[in-house]
């Protein structure tokens, strides 16, 4: 008896039967029809073998639509070894992308199609070059495993446009928040994990009593992995002895529940710094950019500063850093000067 042999090709007997599923790494299963060495079997074969796939339990996947592609690529160890965050964002930029465009061929995309999307989220650029980023890499997918041959992304240039960084709070707006909230609010308690740890919003939120380790805080940092110890400041260990110690984290929700999101947390914030009378534009991410602007002015170099946020680029933190106060730097600069010495 002949046996028969073709890659990817999985048999599994039910009841006396075999069956025939095509199982190729980073694809959902498909099922093969009919006996193997039939028509419509080498059919369905040779249409996985060219990447054309459907989604496991959808008829309304049309083959080799973007999105066959999007569930196979999110199907790989290559979109499932992405950090939590990144493919939390990565799909709702796909979700969006694939309610207009989910039904087209991968094979006819072109970069003129492409530059024509981005370009109609112009309003939008970050989120345009964002999305830019998703379908490049889900295209490249599909070149390494032969839906087309080649990335018609690869070519795309992102949108140009003058970015607005985020600006930082002055020390006059740090003390006029301090004054409208003790240090026994949740308030007053955001404002001095942000500042005195000079973390991301993301990171603040998940911090809690179980990080805290002899006399510091263990950050390991959500948008990049870094692992900091980030010492304890005498300011942030008087505020955070005015809230209770046994909660799952420093800061909580007005229900008694960790902030859900770095979001939520964004606007619970702004609108407590409104009530301050911070002006609108100040957010948490301003005091993570103060926080590097004290550093700074206090003599700190931008490796002991990136020490502590965790920066990776030290021209991400001379940017962060170009606020600094140019008197209290060029006083120091003189006092290191001292007196030439006067030979007689």
């Amino acid at each position: 008896m002949a046996v028969f042999r073709l890659r990817y090709v999985q048999t599994v007997m039910k009841n006396g039967r075999p069956h025939y599923y095509f199982r190729r790494p980073g694809y959902p299963r498909k099922v093969l029809p009919g006996y193997a060495g039939s028509a419509e079997f080498m059919k369905a074969y040779a249409e996985a073998m060219a990447g054309e796939t459907i989604e496991v339990g959808s008829a309304s996947t049309i083959s080799g639509s973007m999105k066959a592609l999007a569930i196979a690529w999110r199907a790989s160890s290559q979109f499932k070894g992405l950090r939590p965050e990144s493919r939390k964002t990565y799909i709702r930029l796909m979700d969006g992308f694939l309610a207009i465009h989910g039904d087209k061929s991968v094979k006819n995309a072109q970069p003129k199609h492409i530059l024509a999307i981005l370009e109609g989220m112009s309003d939008t650029p970050a989120q345009a070059n964002a999305l830019r980023n998703v379908l490049r890499q889900m295209f490249q997918f599909a070149f390494n495993h032969g839906w087309r041959a080649d990335n018609p992304v690869r070519d795309v240039q992102k949108l140009r446009y003058k970015k607005k960084p985020f600006p930082t709070w002055t020390e006059e707006d740090i003390a006029a928040f301090e004054a409208h909230w003790p240090a026994n609010t949740r308030a007053r308690l955001g404002l001095a994990l942000l500042l005195y740890t000079g973390q991301r919003r993301s990171d603040v939120i998940r911090m809690g009593p179980q990080h805290a380790s002899g006399d510091g805080i263990d950050v390991v940092q959500v948008k990049t992995g870094t692992q900091l110890h980030i010492p304890m400041h005498p300011e942030l260990k008087e505020v955070l002895e005015q809230h209770p110690s046994d909660r799952e984290a420093f800061l909580m929700t007005q229900q008694g529940k960790p902030f859900a999101s770095g979001n939520a947390f964004y606007n619970w914030f702004k609108e407590c710094a409104v009530k301050a009378g911070i002006q609108a534009k100040l957010g948490p991410h301003g005091l993570r950019k103060a926080a590097a602007r004290r550093l700074a002015e206090a003599g700190c170099t931008t490796h002991q500063i990136a020490a502590i946020t965790g920066h990776k680029s030290l021209v991400e933190i001379e940017r962060y850093t170009k606020e600094v106060s140019q008197k209290l730097v060029a006083a120091e600069a003189v006092l290191r000067l001292g007196r030439p010495s006067r030979k007689d």
